[in-house]
């Protein structure tokens, strides 16, 4: 008889419980679309934030204090310490080595060209390198995966080209240079002035302090300093996780945490701990964390997932309030039903479980109906504002399921108290 009444509640009605579960499939299609992307949005957000920036500066451990102004360095080469370049490929044996983005070093110094009056910086760097890991694997790095919003006119330096460099915008135009051209760069070495002939590969408008800078491969550089083998500095790109409370005192000093804290700190992808392994790792290396695109990355994910859940809240409690009232009404519509079973006898515990089971089936059938459609939004999302493919996650859909079960059982509570309240008199008389 149960199963009789139940399936009667769903052939009776019938729009009014399609509006009901489209009324669940509403909140639960939002909750299984916000589900799949803050899943990981943390990762999704720090490979977008990387486009925009190093995070981690790798300088050597006992370096002088640099001497920079306007963005040259005034530091002699020869009073600076220097770290090995056969080292750097170390940086990706790290515990969190899939983490690292891109990486590259410079060797930089200050240089003089004709028709400006003030110096120059002189940078050496990777463009686009092929390292082999120690692991086996090979690696493409670079200034050109760490800095992707560089705007450049003419073509990319490769790395094997001794003669070539890349310009900065602002400087090009006080030298009235463009792709193509000849330059001579003055460089400093040892007391006597070495001529550097280059030819103008490609023009970089980074609107920063890049614009002022002259870019040549590594080795050019280190050939014509006499340094073979040495970088001045390394800027790595790495996925990291918001640091908290222990994440901040693991970085003033890792020595005094507790073992357990230790252990949690150094497996969580804290951008302290990225930077302690790289220490460890690069001889001589000392990795400082640049405070701010680090914090301002935690910061905006802290904001995205705040807001997420703003989102995800209001839809739901929309639900619930569209839901409250659908299943208000139809108690009010089968009053005389229910008032007629309890004049036969029956109990208000097995009436409410009728209209319980009837609340669970409708969520189940919500949720599902919401999942499919929250996958198309999720899909969208990750495509539009990640450019990434959607992942499926299998912990979704239980848990929506379950979000819209109780949603649904919320949205019902006062429904419930009347069908408790409903005295079967009154209903047979035509009252409520």
């Amino acid at each position: 008889m149960f199963f009789r009444m139940l399936a009667k509640a769903f052939t009776v009605g019938f729009k009014g419980k399609i509006l009901l579960i489209i009324t669940i499939a509403f909140g639960a299609s939002l909750a299984t679309a916000m589900l799949n992307v803050s899943l990981d949005v943390g990762d999704k957000m720090n490979r977008e934030l990387k486009t925009y920036g190093a995070n981690l500066l790798v300088v050597p451990k006992m370096d002088a204090l640099p001497a920079e102004i306007d963005g040259v360095d005034f530091n002699p080469l020869a009073d600076r310490q220097f770290i090995e370049e056969a080292e750097l490929p170390k940086i990706k044996t790290i515990f969190w080595a899939y983490n690292i983005v891109a990486f590259t070093p410079y060797l930089e110094t200050s240089a003089t060209v004709s028709a400006v009056n003030h110096p120059v910086a002189l940078v050496g760097t990777w463009f686009n390198k092929n390292l082999n890991i120690p692991t086996g694997e090979q690696l493409n790095t670079g200034i050109q995966q760490l800095k992707t919003w560089w705007q450049v006119e003419g073509e990319w330096v490769k790395d094997e080209d001794k003669s070539n460099a890349m310009v900065g915008a602002t400087l090009a135009r006080q030298l009235g240079l463009s792709p193509g051209q000849m330059m001579n760069v003055n460089v400093e070495v040892k007391g006597r002035t070495q001529k550097l002939p280059l030819k103008v590969s490609g023009v970089i408008n980074d609107g920063g302090a890049d614009s002022d800078k002259i870019f040549v491969s590594l080795s050019t550089l280190q050939q014509t300093m006499g340094l073979f083998g040495k970088v001045g500095k390394i800027e790595v790109s790495a996925l990291t996780t918001p640091e908290n409370e222990l994440a901040r005192r693991a970085a003033k000093n890792p020595e005094r945490l507790t073992a357990k804290d230790y252990e949690t700190w150094y497996c969580t992808a804290y951008v302290s701990a990225i930077a302690y392994q790289i220490e460890k790792a690069v001889p001589g290396s000392e990795a400082k964390v640049i405070r701010q695109v680090a914090e301002s990355e935690g910061i905006i994910l802290t904001k995205i997932q705040l807001l997420m859940f703003i989102l995800t809240a209001a839809a739901l409690i929309s639900s619930g309030l569209g839901i409250s009232g659908l299943m208000t009404t139809k108690v009010l519509e089968r009053s005389k039903e229910i008032g007629l079973m309890k004049a036969l006898g029956a109990q208000s515990p097995a009436v409410l479980m009728l209209f319980l089971t009837e609340a669970v089936i409708s969520g189940i059938l919500g949720g599902l109906l919401g999942y499919g459609v929250g996958l198309g939004f999720a899909h969208i999302i990750d495509r539009t504002v990640f450019d990434t493919s959607l992942s499926f996650k299998g912990l979704v859909l239980p848990l929506v399921l379950i979000l819209s079960v109780l949603l649904t059982l919320a949205g019902s509570f006062s429904a419930m108290r009347m069908v408790i309240r409903l005295h079967p008199a009154q209903v047979m008389r035509g009252g409520r």
